[in-house]
């Protein structure tokens, strides 16, 4: 799903949050969008990375993913698990996952995956799997939706509300997302790095795994 950055200022507006979602008044993002160039973005540091396998491993896999891309979810659902069993399960590389939100759901839904997983990155790729099942498209009250994900890992509403409710997490997301906008290149989901190597859009694990292998070979 390739994005410009004036759909995706209109998307992630306060505006659009409030009405689809009925969040508290997140910070704007227009304005961090607008002013997401490469001069005068830092790398944010203030998020903690949600990762799986080992930190030294020799080949990294990077993952930038918006909840509601149904591409991101096929590649959930159809890709991902075997690449888990075939090299992160058995220690051969790390995984890194980036939340790229396009929309307000995608983005309340990336604080939910934060708020629920509270730095476990298992639970985290378990919250963040429940929410790519959902039927997006389909979808006509988010929020419902959202405190279904939430009751199924132990919330209630009033829990999943406050969570919702977390501005500072919601913020830090963004700056990331606009970070990997600005400085990495980032315009489309899913966008896999492989040892800096881009891959974009729906991809076949046959790809993955030729490239991981040869890296491993090096």
């Amino acid at each position: 799903m390739i994005i410009t950055r004036r759909a995706v200022t209109a998307a992630l507006s306060w505006t659009g949050v409030a009405a689809l979602i009925g969040l508290s008044p997140f910070r704007l993002i227009t304005e961090v969008l607008a002013t997401g160039t490469t001069d005068n973005v830092a790398e944010p540091v203030s998020l903690p990375e949600v990762a799986l396998g080992p930190a030294d491993a020799a080949v990294t896999m990077t993952e930038y993913a918006s909840i509601t891309c149904p591409h991101c979810a096929a590649f959930n659902e159809n890709v991902f698990p075997k690449i888990r069993a075939a090299y992160i399960d058995t220690g051969k590389i790390r995984y890194v996952f980036h939340e790229f939100p396009l929309d307000p759901v995608a983005a309340a839904s990336s604080v939910l995956s934060r708020c629920i997983a509270k730095g476990d990155s298992e639970k985290y790729f378990a919250v963040t799997d429940l929410l790519f099942r959902q039927p997006w498209a389909k979808v006509t009250k988010p929020r419902e939706t959202l405190n279904l994900v939430g009751k199924q890992t132990g919330l209630d509403e009033e829990q999943v509300g406050a969570c919702l409710k977390d501005d500072v997490l919601f913020n830090k997301i963004v700056a990331e997302r606009t970070f990997a906008t600005a400085k990495l290149g980032i315009n489309a989901t899913p966008t896999f790095l492989i040892n800096g190597d881009k891959i974009v859009g729906e991809t076949p694990f046959e790809e993955f795994d030729r490239r991981i292998k040869a890296l491993l070979k090096n």
